[in-house]
């Protein structure tokens, strides 16, 4: 194989994220796996097993791919130590057969398992070029995932591979200023800022037609005013808080209903608190959903209630589509609604705040309409997809150069 500088070498990514659950994470590897082979990359995407109740993306894997994949079932999300250590191993020899230019990892358990393995290829390299490594934060686990104890180990895991990785991405500023700043990861000059990019002409086409037609598909009256909340219905989405607001709301307001698209380990919960509260006519489970643009056609406001956020994909589908956003202010979400005309930011946690919100712009057709023009350019520029391929194809030639 030529040496790795040859200006006639193809770069070779070991691409490595923990899962291909429902999700921005996912949508990059896949994405960008397939579309950076034009860019004179060739790619092995590694990825491991979905935990239960979690939505499957690899439907999304193009059926004519020309990258390779490989499935390593020990890499999970949650903290086994034995099975960790089996996946750092065979990811190891995955990399001795590949032999990559660079080793890119998504998501907090790969971005461990995968820098591991890759720090023994390169000690393990010999007559071959080590590969540079890059790590993509797409949010962080270090605040409202885990025991104190667990997550200043965590900390200090991210930290000691930060001291060894050459170079650090964040999918927003405020991530990255939060990672340096706030937990000491990294250094500055090997964070870069590479917002996320996807294929959002599915949403931005979207017209007053497909809003009746979705309407009438999922059983809506024309006239209804309808908020929605995409994505994994687990802790630190804190969905619950929009059922709680969607009482509020339903209290005062015939009109109002409220689509919960997505699933996971909260959903049975949810749909008895539902039950509970009598929302039953009011609140529908769609469950995961693979085109999700009849969701926000058929929508007037999409809300995101996390806790902590990288970028959230929900709501730049939604402004794609021409939806305004009504959102918990956390991680990367005022990044994304970056002015009061763009969406809606409310203190994290404020139910009453966020069930106001919602109801203002479901009174006021004029400004909901007039957001929804403004945030569909804003998010179609920024998030473009080829706009990724060209940031992480240049990062990945400077890497190498």
């Amino acid at each position: 194989m030529p040496p790795a500088d040859s200006a006639t070498a193809p770069i070779r990514v070991a691409r490595i994220i923990t899962r291909l659950n429902i999700g921005g994470p996912a949508i990059q590897a896949i994405e960008m796996s397939a579309r950076l082979e034009s860019m004179g990359c060739q790619t092995l995407l590694i990825h491991g097993r979905l935990g239960p109740g979690e939505g499957d993306m690899g439907y999304r894997v193009p059926p004519d791919r020309r990258f390779e994949m490989a499935y390593v079932p020990a890499l999970r999300r949650e903290l086994a130590p034995a099975a960790d250590v089996a996946a750092v191993a065979r990811v190891f020899r995955l990399l001795c057969r590949f032999r990559p230019t660079i080793v890119h990892t998504h998501t907090a358990k790969a971005g461990t398992v995968g820098r591991a393995a890759a720090l023994l290829y390169n000690a393990s390299a010999g007559r071959h070029a080590p590969a540079r490594l890059v790590h993509t934060y797409h949010g962080h686990v270090l605040e409202g995932y885990f025991a104190a104890w667990r997550t200043r180990g965590f900390t200090a895991t991210e930290r000691a591979l930060g001291r060894r990785t050459d170079a650090l991405i964040a999918v927003s500023s405020r991530i990255r200023r939060d990672l340096l700043e706030r937990y000491r990861i990294g250094t500055a000059a090997r964070f870069h800022v590479v917002p996320l990019g996807f294929d959002l002409s599915p949403f931005a086409s979207l017209g007053p037609a497909d809003r009746l037609a979705a309407r009438a598909a999922l059983g809506l009256d024309p006239n209804a005013r309808v908020a929605a909340l995409v994505g994994r219905l687990t802790t630190i989405k804190q969905p619950e808080l929009f059922i709680e607001a969607a009482d509020r709301i339903a209290s005062v307001d015939q009109r109002a209903r409220f689509l919960v698209a997505g699933g996971g380990e909260l959903e049975a919960a949810l749909r008895a608190t539902t039950a509970a509260r009598d929302l039953s006519d009011r609140v529908r489970f769609l469950g995961w959903q693979r085109d999700v643009s009849a969701i926000y056609a058929a929508s007037d406001v999409v809300v995101v209630t996390s806790r902590n956020e990288g970028t959230p994909v929900a709501l730049i589908e939604g402004m794609a589509a021409g939806v305004p956003g009504v959102c918990f202010a956390v991680g990367g979400v005022p990044d994304v609604i970056l002015a009061p005309d763009l969406g809606v930011l409310v203190p994290e946690g404020d139910v009453d705040a966020l069930a106001a919100a919602i109801q203002q712009l479901f009174d006021d057709d004029r400004r909901r309409a007039d957001m929804g023009a403004r945030a569909r350019p804003s998010v179609v520029e920024r998030f473009a997809v080829d706009r990724l391929v060209r940031d992480l194809a240049a990062l990945y030639r400077q890497l190498v150069s």
